[in-house]
């Protein structure tokens, strides 16, 4: 030992400098298992390539159940079977759950591993939702909720809380839509609930000659991949994962007077923003 620290030093003297690697695989299957459990489900699905030792530590019960959320037990329904936490991991990713009631739907951002949420219509508020001549509500087989609420027709459009098909009159105005917390400012921005392509189509109802033209910060709907449409509603960025406080999003039109109709609202999603 005296002459492997005399070597060390020796080389330190002559400005040698020294470095070393850590072979992970050579630790103890207990110790890869802790140190990927501190990282993140994209991360372990890499490393277990790298090695037959890694790929082992990466398939364990205890790396998956360090991604699910806490008492993830209370919300998987009995009737819910699965062979590895890794399975249970990948169907909370690929099925979300309702929970609430049914008035929510819970699943886990694939790549992060982070809890993402959608408000069923039910969960909302939504300005003249109880009356049958504006609203109605409606069960839809390709829907996540039991019912969705179909918007007849109104000029007074506000919702509250947390959109998608195809919508007629809402071509012409965009919709003004904000997130933050209660209290706050919150982000805000505008975007027509109307697809592009579809603007010039026919008139859903008669409106006011004078029509705005979209700026270039004003969104339209993209089409998700279960064939509903979604608009980004905003960002918020919990600092400090700080719990107090409620998160308010809301969609509005009411300045430009004309009548809107066809809307199917499914609900507001609240999800993970993924690292590229």
């Amino acid at each position: 030992m005296k002459t492997e620290v005399s070597e060390m030093e020796e080389r330190k003297g002559k400005g040698e400098v020294m470095s070393g690697t850590l072979d992970l695989s050579a630790l103890p299957l207990d110790c890869i298992t802790l140190i990927i459990s501190f990282t993140s489900p994209r991360d372990a699905c890499r490393l277990s390539l790298v090695s037959t030792a890694l790929n082992s530590a990466t398939e364990s019960d205890a790396v998956w159940e360090s991604f699910l959320p806490s008492q993830f037990q209370a919300l998987i329904p009995s009737s819910l079977s699965f062979s590895s936490k890794k399975q249970l991991y990948l169907i909370l990713c690929e099925n979300p759950l309702l929970i609430e009631a049914g008035r929510k739907s819970f699943w886990l951002d694939r790549v992060s591993g982070k809890k993402c949420y959608m408000l069923s219509p039910r969960d909302l508020s939504i300005i003249w939702s109880d009356t049958p001549d504006y609203w109605r509500w409606v069960s839809i087989p390709e829907a996540r909720f039991d019912e969705v609420a179909e918007l007849l027709s109104v000029c007074w459009f506000e919702i509250r809380g947390k959109i998608t098909n195809k919508v007629y009159g809402f071509n012409y105005y965009p919709v003004n839509l904000s997130v933050g917390v209660v209290g706050t400012e919150g982000s805000k921005r505008s975007a027509y609930l109307q697809p592009k392509k579809e603007r010039r189509g026919r008139l859903y109802w008669r409106i006011r000659e004078e029509q705005p033209t979209p700026g270039d910060d004003v969104q339209f709907p993209k089409a998700r991949v279960d064939r509903w449409l979604e608009v980004e509603m905003g960002e918020f960025f919990n600092e400090g994962c700080v719990d107090d406080g409620e998160l308010e999003m809301s969609a509005v039109e009411i300045e430009g007077g004309n009548w809107k109709g066809g809307l199917i609202l499914q609900g507001i999603e609240i999800r993970a923003i993924t690292p590229n």
